[in-house]
């Protein structure tokens, strides 16, 4: 085909293309690479299926596919002109359609066309452009699905199989000579309805209701139902052919006669220009980057303490997998948030890798190993690992508490929130947010407008969870970054612009000075409290917690002491000497009388009596306090008798027993089979080692440029192998070869044919059938032929390969320049 030959065929346009478009369309399109088509026809076929083309779609922007959607419904082929008409109209609206409008149409007309062609939805030359087939018949009007741009079906689709007698009638009606011949009836019928003079004189004569009735159809649906009997302005419109017959009681407004009442405009309101985000309030950077860094500690000290929480062993895991509304209320009134930020939480960390299922009998949510090796990193690198995690993750919080397309609940850790386009829409609203001068808050409306422009067909699919999907995804991205301070105060933050654009470093870098300091002390108080005026170092933060118990949050914790709060560090293995070093060492304040009091107090009494196995025992020294268990009748359900004068058993499991001594006032401690008291040890289980939930991807996964490379390689070999030139053959039927068929010769015939290419230098055609008997075309140039393989450089694979002999179906000698 030489250079100036218009193409023909989509693969004829595609074949024409360089190898840098062709890896563009393969990276637009990634499903067309799965295989790898062999050669440009299979590549052009595959681009054109449903399937492909409605993905396509889909990614396009609100002008290209108003652009797409103007030549479905324009003559195919379209020339340019004729395109750009339909997007801008006529001119003789009456100032409708304003200048500006139509400059910015003209302007972006090009760069639309250029983003079709890429995408081989569009492909010919200006004078005749060609929309793919397939995408025709998505976006051209039926009377199932009606066109995007509300236009009906052309004079000749509508009249289809109408009488010619019927066809007359109208024509006389219209004030046009009668024919009998339908084509001509047909063209003559179309010719009135595009012609603006006689098109307005017609309707000059038509009554007001007619126009009124034109006037509901004319933007679509152009469909409408009529009685047996209709209306005298329906009637008028009918005998006109303004309205048509679709079946015995539908009529549809043609196209013809609705683009003149149109104006010649496909869509009422064409949107070349993306519509800008509006900023909705202007603040100063560097307050915003101090807000943003203030709520990242406040994320940070919320997962912390959620990892605290289910230190121990978190709740059970539901049958259907999930967390159960009882245990989401808990974890969010421990947390001291509401219950939709509790799920964004626990499914941050979740999605971050620090939770997972502990995989036990009775499967519990726990931390996981990785949980301990973030926590001993520093608190922006913390930060950066979940805005990371967050950014990537496919799972959808904002889900939770609603339902899925069956009707079933949906639970935070449940099955059903991956949602492939929620990494997208993130990554998409903080770019918008990025594109703003620093400090800069925009307005949700006309963001939510952009991302409409952006995906007009992805944001208006209707989901499970309600129409509009991806506007839910942004609302919940703004909610999201402000809790997990990628912005501050509704801006994005300066640690986050440099988490998009240079890495976690950087962003680690900005976020270090703004956060604060963790302390080393806290100012111990005369009634049993303990402040702490800002954030503590971890070692003094996970002994304190375990100390004390936590009253009050804010800017200063405050932790109580009490007698369970100290026997709980005192189960835990620490003595009392232990506790008052503790205290003496971390305290700006001395440490306050009674709370040393209440320390020996405690310690005096744990470890009196001793629980063990009988089923469970009671032992003390003291026989005093064993006669005043025994006549305490809260010790009735227990079942306790004597066996010495200071041991008792009881019916009850140690663990039971202890926790009723407890409650009845005392502090025994549990002991060993050796007589040793047991240390109960806070936040020791841990789950196997897990990796984090894999994002569900948005489709195929675009292709890296080694492979697109080597995709287009192997396209144009393919394409070279089915499409080179050969030699007729000359004699005998078992060399002939119909067009598009593998080779077929004899075995000997393809033995002296590769031995004479091997000596001659030559390059031949061959089929060929693998190990897994899929058949293909090769152009080969033979080396050497011995031990019934050839050996040759394959101009298909673009490298050496061996074949065997018996495997190749016959060889043919390519055609030399002058015989193609």
């Amino acid at each position: 085909m030489g250079t100036t030959t218009p193409p023909r065929t989509l693969a004829e346009a595609l074949r024409a293309r360089g190898d840098e478009s062709l890896a563009g369309l393969l990276r637009a399109r990634p499903d067309l690479l799965n295989p790898v088509p062999n050669d440009i026809t299979q590549l052009a076929t595959r681009a054109g299926t449903r399937a492909s083309v409605v993905r396509a779609l889909e990614h396009l922007d609100r002008f290209a596919l108003q652009t797409a959607e103007a030549l479905a419904v324009a003559p195919d082929p379209a020339p340019y002109d004729a395109l750009l008409s339909l997007l801008t109209g006529d001119g003789l609206d009456d100032g409708e359609q304003r200048d500006d409008v139509g400059a910015a149409i003209t302007a972006a007309l090009p760069g639309a066309l250029t983003t079709l062609r890429e995408q081989a939805l569009v492909w010919g030359e200006d004078d005749r452009l060609r929309l793919v087939r397939t995408a025709r018949e998505l976006l051209a009007p039926s009377p199932q699905h009606p066109s995007p741009t509300g236009l009906g079906p052309t004079v000749a689709e509508a009249t289809a199989g109408m009488s010619p007698g019927r066809l007359q009638e109208i024509l006389v009606a219209a004030g046009l000579p009668a024919t009998h011949d339908p084509v001509s009836a047909v063209a003559a019928l179309s010719a009135l309805f595009t012609d603006r003079t006689r098109m307005a004189e017609l309707l000059d004569t038509a009554p007001v209701e007619a126009l009124s009735v034109l006037d509901r159809l004319v933007w679509g649906p152009p469909y409408g139902e009529v009685t047996p009997n209709p209306t005298p302005p329906v009637k008028w419109l009918r005998d006109r052919g303004l309205l048509l017959p679709v079946s015995t009681r539908t009529v549809v407004l043609p196209r013809e006669a609705a683009l003149h009442l149109r104006a010649g405009r496909a869509h009422r309101v064409p949107e070349p220009v993306p519509p800008a985000v509006a900023a909705a309030a202007e603040r100063d950077p560097q307050a915003v980057d101090r807000v943003a860094a203030g709520q990242a500690f406040t994320a940070l000290s919320t997962v912390e303490e959620l990892l605290k929480l289910w230190d121990g062993g978190g709740p059970t895991i539901l049958r259907a997998g999930g967390l159960s509304v009882r245990e989401l209320k808990r974890a969010a009134t421990a947390l001291d948030v509401s219950e939709p930020i509790a799920a964004f939480w626990i499914e941050l960390a979740y999605g971050a890798g620090l939770l997972a299922s502990d995989g036990e009998t009775d499967e519990r949510y726990a931390p996981t190993p990785a949980s301990d090796e973030w926590l001993d990193l520093a608190a922006e690198d913390r930060w950066t690992h979940l805005a990371t995690a967050w950014l990537a993750a496919t799972r959808t919080p904002g889900l939770v508490g609603g339902q899925d397309a069956k009707g079933r609940a949906l639970s935070a850790l449940g099955p059903e929130l991956d949602r492939s386009a929620a990494p997208d829409v993130r990554r998409r609203v903080l770019t918008l947010f990025a594109e703003l001068p620093p400090g800069t808050a925009p307005e949700a409306e006309t963001l939510l407008r952009r991302l409409r422009w952006e995906r007009p067909l992805r944001g208006s699919a209707p989901t499970a969870e309600g129409s509009d999907l991806r506007s839910r995804l942004a609302l919940w991205t703004l909610n999201e970054a402000e809790l997990l301070g990628i912005t501050g105060r509704g801006a994005l933050s300066a640690q986050a612009r440099a988490l998009l654009d240079e890495g976690e470093e950087t962003a680690a870098a900005l976020l270090s000075p703004l956060l604060p300091e963790p302390l080393d002390h806290v100012l111990l108080q005369a009634d049993l409290t303990a402040v702490a005026p800002g954030p503590l170092e971890r070692p003094l933060a996970d002994m304190l917690s375990v100390l004390a118990d936590v009253e009050s949050k804010g800017g200063a914790t405050v932790y109580r002491f009490t007698p369970g709060s100290v026997r709980r560090a005192l189960d835990a293995g620490q003595a009392a000497s232990d506790l008052h070093a503790f205290l003496a060492a971390h305290s700006r304040t001395p440490v306050p009388q009674p709370l040393s009091y209440l320390i020996d107090d405690v310690a005096r009494r744990h470890g009196h009596l001793r629980i063990g196995a009988a089923s469970a025992y009671v032992r003390c020294d003291d026989e005093a306090v064993l006669n005043e268990i025994l006549a305490d009748r809260r010790s009735t359900g227990l079942r306790l008798r004597r066996l010495a004068p200071t041991v008792l058993a009881s019916q009850a499991d140690p663990g039971s027993l202890l926790e009723a001594l407890r409650d009845m006032g005392y502090a025994p401690a549990a002991e060993s089979a050796e007589g040793d008291v047991l240390i109960t040890r806070a936040g020791a289980r841990r789950t196997p080692p897990r990796t984090p939930p894999v994002p569900v991807p948005e489709g195929p996964p675009v292709p890296d440029d080694t492979l697109l490379g080597a995709a287009v390689r192997a396209i144009r070999a393919g394409d070279t192998a089915a499409t080179v030139a050969r030699k007729e053959p000359t004699e005998g039927p078992a060399s002939t070869t119909p067009s598009g068929a593998l080779p077929r010769t004899t075995p000997a015939e393809t033995l002296a044919t590769v031995q004479a290419a091997a000596m001659t230098g030559s390059t031949v055609w061959i089929g060929y059938v693998n190990a897994d008997g899929a058949a293909s075309q090769r152009v080969i140039a033979p080396v050497r032929v011995e031990g019934g393989f050839v050996t040759a450089y394959d101009h298909t694979a673009d490298e050496v390969r061996t074949y065997p002999l018996h495997r190749i179906t016959g060889v043919a000698e390519l055609a030399e320049e002058g015989e193609r």
